[in-house]
């Protein structure tokens, strides 16, 4: 076997690894704080999804990809640690979050930190000539953008669908697209490959966004691992939450007021499908990413009979 090559699951286990020691190395000033987020770390899908675009006909992945996996997912983390504390948020996937535990300053720093991680993990791989192209910086900057908007539109109950789109496009579907297309090009796919992989991946990113906008409504505290409709709470408005407002205007001025109990627009939502038209759209972008997964298989199999 290449040395250079795994197996996915051998791949998988050594961005568990890597994403570990990463989370522990460093003065014990920062990895007393960050060390704790090692049990936080989920499913790890974005590293999935990375590892499996970067897959070759045997379904060996390049060691690469397994450094961009790494780097993906400390970003991510990064980004959880930020949404904590402008949520307030006391629990993230069944834990205590870090900014609970440690305090709102505390864990800005830490969150500041893993960015820097990220970046230093990306360092050992981008200075190779053909990832030249991939522009984490920009990606960084669009997850950005995209929690700027959502904050600027906090408690902006005349948010429209096209607008929610675009915030979700950079707060969430940007870092799936970056995994994708990171993927891709360890995987060493052409051009219009890579265009795929990462229409696949922005797409990816909204159909889960979208999901996680209807767990607010749909699941138990027990289930989600988080505090449920806890969006409307925080003042952040979500699909179904837009939707609702759309086909009965007269709440949102009821809403500017405080005058909507979180029980009352539960209902509301349930009463205008708010859930539902969110589900839709999202099928809706399932089916892009199949045809999407579809053309890209296509262009593979040309590629291979010439």
């Amino acid at each position: 076997m290449n040395k250079n090559v795994l197996e996915f699951d051998a791949a998988f286990e050594m961005v568990k690894q890597e994403t570990k020691r990463i989370l522990h190395s460093g003065p014990s000033l920062i990895s007393n704080y960050t060390g704790y987020l090692s049990d936080a770390t989920g499913k790890m899908m974005r590293a999935s999804a990375l590892l499996a675009a970067s897959m070759n006909e045997e379904g060996m992945v390049p060691y690469d990809a397994v450094i961009f996996a790494s780097a993906v997912e400390i970003l991510h983390l990064a980004t959880l640690v930020h949404d904590d504390i402008m949520d307030d948020a006391d629990t993230r996937r069944g834990l205590i979050t870090l900014q609970k535990k440690a305090g709102k300053r505390t864990a800005v720093i830490c969150g500041d930190y893993l960015l820097a991680a990220a970046i230093n993990e990306l360092s050992k791989v981008v200075t190779d000539e053909k990832y030249k192209k991939f522009n984490f910086s920009r990606y960084v900057e669009s997850i950005a953008l995209g929690e700027l908007r959502q904050n600027i539109n906090n408690r902006n109950f005349r948010l429209k669908t096209f607008r929610y789109l675009s915030i979700i496009d950079g707060k969430t579907a940007a870092l799936f697209e970056a995994a994708y297309h990171a993927g891709a090009l360890a995987g060493d796919a052409d051009e219009q490959q890579i265009k795929l992989f990462r229409k696949l991946g922005r797409y990816t990113g909204i159909i889960f966004q979208l999901t996680d906008d209807c767990i607010d409504f749909e699941n138990t505290k027990e289930t989600a691992l988080k505090p449920v409709m806890s969006d409307f709470q925080n003042g952040v408005v979500t699909l179904p939450l837009i939707h609702t407002f759309s086909k009965n205007p007269s709440l949102i001025e009821k809403a500017e007021k405080n005058q909507l109990s979180t029980e009352e627009m539960y209902q509301q939502v349930m009463k205008a499908g708010g859930v539902e038209f969110t589900h839709q759209l999202a099928k809706d972008y399932y089916e892009k990413a199949t045809r999407t997964a579809n053309s890209l298989s296509l262009n593979k199999m040309q590629q291979k009979s010439f």
